[in-house]
């Protein structure tokens, strides 16, 4: 049996989502957020999952926590409606998905991959915070209800990190 490291608790938070698709931008608009309120964390790590998602996997070896902002559509709510998924969601084993392209993974492929790359540094700790969209067009900018949506998501992810102290 492998000794685990004694080092400091990090949390990775990926914001996925298409910034010129009006509403689906929400994950890089909350991430954007948190870099502005939590600039001088070093236990924190934002990762804007727009457009280089799959070489960002990688990068989250060594995090023990990992938080994920995506869009949903379809849902039936609500538009600006929040989903906090339960981390037994996300467990499933990795997917060898052939319609996966190097730049546009969804949350879910995300964290199939990066169980598969990360191995045993796979963390426990996984929160998925969705907001019902119905708005995809190709526009930079987003709905109201959709950015205020995105600000509640924001202020759950700075209690979260607040209850996680700082090294």
């Amino acid at each position: 049996m492998k000794a685990k490291e004694n080092r400091s608790h990090r949390i990775a938070i990926l914001g996925f989502g298409n910034p010129v698709r009006s509403d689906d931008a929400v994950g890089p608009y909350v991430v954007q957020q948190l870099k502005n309120r939590l600039s001088g964390r070093e236990d924190v790590s934002l990762f804007d999952m727009g457009t280089s998602a799959f070489e960002v996997l990688f990068q989250l070896k060594g995090h023990q926590q990992i938080i994920l902002v995506d869009a949903v559509v379809n849902t039936g709510d609500p538009v600006g409606t929040l989903y906090r998924v339960p981390a037994e969601e996300v467990r499933r084993t990795p997917q060898d998905d052939p319609m996966v392209f190097l730049h546009s993974l969804k949350w879910d492929q995300a964290l199939s991959y990066a169980k598969k790359i990360l191995q045993d540094e796979y963390p426990e700790n996984i929160k998925v915070y969705l907001v019902a969209i119905e708005d995809t067009r190709l526009e930079v900018g987003m709905s109201t209800v959709v950015e205020q949506a995105g600000e509640k998501v924001v202020e759950h992810i700075l209690e979260e990190v607040a209850c996680t102290p700082s090294p």
